[in-house]
């Protein structure tokens, strides 16, 4: 295990600044002395954010999909900070329901956001991580370890940025750039609770295997990606027991195909009783990204 790093005077940027885990992360590592660059799509928000952190930040409004508006956030944020040391490419949105029910733009939305953004976000700030020898966190989740019915978008995105991140490790770790990955299970955030308005989709998670089947605290969460972050860590686990489920990570496909056939048989009727109230993205940072798009 790698010994833990100072924060004190690391200029950090996080994507989906706004509110959930970036949000939190932003003032948590502000609180170890690190200066942050907040970068999301509310800029009331993101200003509340800056305004309350000890130490010196900056806040820009940028879609992570759009790769002009990133790479000049890029240029902007090295030119206020004279540097960058830490990425947390954080931005995220999600979907839920049956796959062949689903709005095809908000299906690929969630998608182009969670893994094209990502791949964005690091495209921008690779060239000033390369100059500081840094450090990308890349956040992932349990969807990326498991498949799991009615997530289709959000599994697709999240093992897409896994493997994403595992194959730039390689490609610049011997420049000095250490790329980790983070990830989370349920944790008590906007999108979650977003996605529990839905009856099925909150019953079906509750039927979900202890631990996968709780909603786990913020605080504690985010503290341990923290310190991941200290350590540069290749792999940072929110729950202490995602460690444990890359182990049987081979199993779950045939598992979750089986089992996932009997819930889906059981859930069938209500599923399609609310097919019409689940078109869109979940929790308040969907309602913003599809506030933003429609406002250009």
């Amino acid at each position: 295990m790698s010994a833990r790093r100072s924060l004190e005077g690391q200029v950090a940027v996080v994507t989906g600044a706004a509110r959930g885990v970036g949000e939190l992360l932003a003032r948590k590592l502000a609180a170890r002395g690190a200066r942050i660059a907040l970068i999301g799509l509310e800029p009331e928000e993101l200003k509340q954010v800056s305004d309350r952190l000890p130490t010196d930040s900056a806040h820009w409004p940028a879609d992570v999909t759009d790769v002009e508006t990133m790479e000049r956030v890029a240029r902007e944020v090295h030119e206020r900070f004279g540097k960058v040391d830490i990425v947390v490419a954080n931005a995220g949105v999600a979907q839920g329901g049956p796959f062949a029910d689903s709005d095809a733009r908000t299906w690929n939305r969630v998608v182009e956001v969670n893994l094209l953004g990502s791949a964005t976000t690091a495209r921008a700030f690779l060239p000033v991580l390369l100059e500081s020898r840094g450090y990308l966190l890349q956040i992932a989740s349990l969807a990326a370890i498991t498949p799991a019915p009615l997530m289709t978008a959000y599994c697709a995105s999240k093992s897409g940025v896994e493997a994403y991140a595992h194959c730039l490790r390689a490609e610049v770790g011997h420049k000095g750039v250490k790329v980790g990955v983070g990830y989370l299970s349920w944790t008590d955030t906007d999108m979650v609770r977003g996605a529990d308005e839905d009856e099925v989709m909150r019953e079906l998670r509750q039927r979900l295997p202890w631990p996968s089947n709780r909603t786990y605290p913020l605080g504690p969460a985010v503290d341990r990606i923290v310190t991941g972050i200290e350590r540069r860590s290749s792999h940072v686990y929110a729950q202490w027991w995602l460690r444990g489920m890359q182990a049987v990570r081979g199993c779950l496909p045939g598992l979750i195909g089986t089992i996932g056939q009997r819930e889906m048989r059981h859930f069938e009727p209500r599923l399609a009783a609310g097919r019409e109230a689940r078109t869109g993205l979940v929790g308040a940072g969907g309602a913003a990204d599809e506030k933003s798009r429609a406002e250009q």
